[in-house]
């Protein structure tokens, strides 16, 4: 039996759960939050969400229970198979995770949880959101309708997850338009939303 474990504001559990139903894998949602307590890091050693329990293994981080997934069920593939395309998806999933989203959450406290962000924070997360967001415009395929061009795929996922976080918090904190200047993106990104799979994860 595969259970997917994780809450609904996660950003990372919604995305998993649109992978497996990307996939048509039968799996029970079971609630937890991120914690330091002994039983939920047995299966989740940082103590994070979404984890997958497959019987009695577990399975931490998204990216494992995505390739986890596309291993089990290969059909539909969510990635490539062709190797220079596969790379270049997962390079352009690397750059959302790590210079998107990982950058916006340094003021996820100040935007969200009545935190305080200095202003040398504030200015320096700005500055890195315009240098990843200058890669991953890079990194599009000329035409689309998704991310890479004709094929939806897993950084058609992860950007969605990305960019319903990240402009929020921009907006929230240093008051401007993440996607301003990327209009292409924010088209592909209104798409890759009517997706049913999200549509069934966000419900």
């Amino acid at each position: 039996m595969i259970a997917l474990h994780g809450f609904s504001r996660s950003n990372y559990y919604r995305l998993a759960r649109a992978v497996l139903i990307e996939k048509g894998i039968d799996f029970d949602i079971v609630k937890a939050v991120p914690s330091s307590e002994p039983e939920l890091l047995a299966h989740s050693p940082m103590g994070r969400v979404p984890f997958l329990t497959v019987g009695d293994v577990s399975i931490s981080e998204t990216w494992a229970i995505i390739d986890y997934a596309e291993q089990i069920q290969p059909e539909p593939a969510l990635l490539p198979t062709e190797p220079l395309e596969r790379a270049k998806t997962i390079e352009l999933i690397r750059h959302l995770e790590l210079n998107i989203e990982l950058v916006a959450r340094r003021c996820l406290a100040a935007a969200f949880f009545g935190g305080n962000a200095s202003d040398e924070l504030v200015e320096s997360t700005r500055a890195d959101l315009k240098r990843g967001m200058k890669a991953v415009s890079t990194l599009l395929a000329p035409t689309g309708p998704f991310l890479r061009g004709k094929t939806f795929s897993t950084a058609d996922l992860y950007a969605h997850y990305t960019f319903i976080l990240a402009p929020g918090i921009c907006e929230k904190v240093m008051q401007f338009d993440l996607l301003a200047d990327y209009p292409i993106l924010r088209e592909r990104l209104a798409a890759i939303a009517e997706r049913p799979s999200i549509a069934a994860a966000e419900a």
